[in-house]
């Protein structure tokens, strides 16, 4: 194996780690702002993010609140490691001898790497997720697990039934990773400055990681609204692609209706960036 094989394996390696292990932490805040970006603003089951966690887990148990969670926690691993692949080949690129990049070049890296995982694992990954998470709201009760619910939809649409919500999808983690990359670069310069030694702490890596992902947040809030509708069980029926989804969402429900979810993403995101950025650093002393 050369050392650009061996690079690419670490990347790998490293990547399916820090994404298991993220997700198992912070998968219920995902549960939770699904349902609430799920439920009609008309006749809304849920009064806000807490309602709805309590009412679900008085419902159906406290282990509702992983309802759909098996193919996040397992595509986040292969999430993660697409996207720090992604993002590690495609800046390698273009950084000088002393390992420095340019922000408009940090930005098309964290870009190429949104898509990539975007592709490669979040799309059927949030399918799953929120097929199985509308069922449990709609209380249809037509999917036992998530293998059950990828069996179902793959015998009823195809392969690309896993697929529904691409293009937001890839609208919404390319924006992310455009945002974040570089954001928490600059969180972190204006922190350490020059200090390199600093820059390889894992715990102010996570600290500017955290801070990048909750200001993403609010720029990509819209994109997951979208993906989140155009990937619920009746998504087939009610819209006609992302473009009319959106027109409808302003129609019936308002603007703003695209920030629904936000405080439960707030905080799954700040603590999923934070954690990602604090353990793939500290990674690197075991690889």
């Amino acid at each position: 194996m050369g050392k650009g094989d061996q690079s690419v394996f670490k990347s790998l390696s490293k990547g399916f780690l820090t994404g298991f292990i993220e997700a198992i932490i912070c998968y219920p805040t995902e549960f939770v702002k699904t349902q609430l970006q799920l439920q009609s603003k008309a006749n809304p089951q849920y009064n806000g993010m807490l309602d709805c966690a309590a009412k679900n887990v008085k419902a159906n148990g406290p282990f509702s609140l992983y309802r759909g969670a098996a193919p996040l926690i397992f595509g986040s691993s292969f999430k993660q490691m697409a996207r720090w692949t992604g993002y590690q080949q495609v800046s390698a690129q273009f950084r000088d001898s002393e390992g420095n990049i340019a922000l408009h070049w940090n930005m098309f890296s964290g870009l190429c790497a949104g898509v990539t995982e975007a592709v490669c694992a979040v799309t059927p990954i949030e399918t799953l997720k929120t097929r199985a998470t509308d069922d449990l709201r709609l209380g249809t009760k037509k999917y036992t697990g998530s293998l059950d619910a990828a069996i179902k939809i793959i015998k009823a649409d195809g392969p690309g039934g896993l697929y529904r919500g691409v293009v937001p999808t890839m609208m919404k983690q390319g924006t992310n990773q455009m945002v974040r990359f570089p954001i928490q670069k600059f969180y972190m310069d204006m922190i350490v400055g020059g200090d390199k030694d600093k820059k390889q702490s894992p715990w102010l890596n996570g600290l500017c990681g955290a801070a990048a992902g909750g200001t993403s947040v609010l720029v990509t809030m819209p994109q997951d609204t979208l993906k989140s509708r155009m990937q619920g069980e009746e998504a087939k029926k009610l819209y006609k692609g992302t473009l009319d989804c959106a027109k409808q969402i302003i129609q019936k429900e308002g603007v703003l209706f695209f920030w629904t979810g936000t405080w439960p993403r707030f905080i799954r995101v700040t603590l999923d960036v934070g954690i990602t950025f604090t353990i793939y650093p500290l990674l690197n002393k075991f690889f």
